[in-house]
């Protein structure tokens, strides 16, 4: 393993003898958790609970109904650079001492005083990543509170934490909360959205810029020491990884194809339109995937740097 990867993941695991014992484990939990949430389920002082609380906080009058245009290539595109994020930050972990390097050329704009770093050829890609990812997080940030949407996402009442158990146990229970995504999110989504927009990819970005072999103060790097950071920056690619997996579960398990209209094509019905566009999105990952390769990420790497072998 090689000491950015190190700098960036810590020592590596065998990720086939965590999925021998995490599979079976998971498994079990999630019927136990199904059963007893059936169980108490029926109970009268549940079933008097959830008729209070039906799982969707009331957002105000003026709230926006539907979803934007901006807001379905938003999610495309965040598809897309998380895939690709995580893809880079694996191969960073486990591809051993890289054979491939690059350094930034030290002209024009981005001169700077000191000589640019080398770094691994992944490491480039994983920080090329972030950085687009970043950039089309800034303009979601903008038009999220520009057009309102910001108010689907954010809690506005303190009713959202008796909804949100409410949710869970209809959830739970595989009794899917009744509501209609394009008018409001039940509270547990919005909760889960407001944790991956406003808490999960502000911590992604600062772990991130710590553990990136671009930072050079040593002043701040004993205030923000490694070790914390980097099982930090590990956690929230877990619990990334850990909401998109529920996340497509629930899209393919609660109307597949009303909820690809809402995230793809931005209408709603039941019609065909955001599934061909989420398969044209797929198709787009799994040739992009396939052309990564690395002789095409030496030609792109060598338009903004210097492109050596060991």
């Amino acid at each position: 393993m090689t000491a950015e990867s190190s700098r960036l993941f810590g020592p590596g695991r065998s990720i086939w003898f965590t999925l021998a014992w995490a599979v079976p484990v998971a498994v079990l939990a999630l019927a136990g958790a199904v059963l007893a949430a059936k169980g108490i389920r029926a109970l009268p002082a549940v079933e008097s609970f959830l008729v209070d609380y039906p799982g969707a906080s009331p957002l105000p009058a003026w709230a926006p109904v539907g979803f934007p245009a901006w807001l379905a290539w938003q999610h495309g595109l965040n598809v897309f650079f998380i895939l690709f994020i995580v893809r880079s930050g694996w191969q960073v972990r486990t591809a051993g001492r890289p054979t491939t390097f690059w350094t930034r050329r030290n002209t024009g704009a981005l001169r700077t005083r000191r000589a640019p770093t080398r770094m691994g050829i992944n490491l480039w890609l994983h920080l090329t990543v972030d950085l687009l990812w970043v950039l089309n997080g800034l303009v979601f940030y903008v038009l999220l509170f520009a057009t309102g949407q910001w108010v689907r996402i954010v809690p506005v009442s303190w009713d959202i934490v008796p909804n949100a158990v409410s949710a869970a146990i209809q959830y739970a229970s595989l009794g899917w909360p009744v509501g209609d995504g394009w008018v409001n999110y039940n509270a547990l989504q919005t909760l889960s959205y407001f944790s991956i927009v406003f808490v999960a990819a502000p911590l992604a970005l600062a772990t991130g810029i710590r553990l990136s072999p671009l930072w050079t103060s040593r002043r701040l790097s004993k205030l923000i020491p490694l070790a914390p950071t980097r099982v930090v920056h590990v956690g929230v690619m877990v619990f990334f990884l850990v909401f998109i997996a529920v996340h497509v579960t629930l899209v393919l398990a609660t109307g597949a194809l009303r909820n690809l209209n809402h995230m793809y094509a931005a209408t709603s019905g039941d019609g065909w339109t955001g599934f061909w566009i989420f398969a044209a999105s797929l198709a787009v990952m799994v040739v992009a995937w396939f052309a990564a390769g690395p002789r095409l990420l030496r030609a792109v790497a060598s338009l903004g740097g210097t492109v050596t072998t060991r």
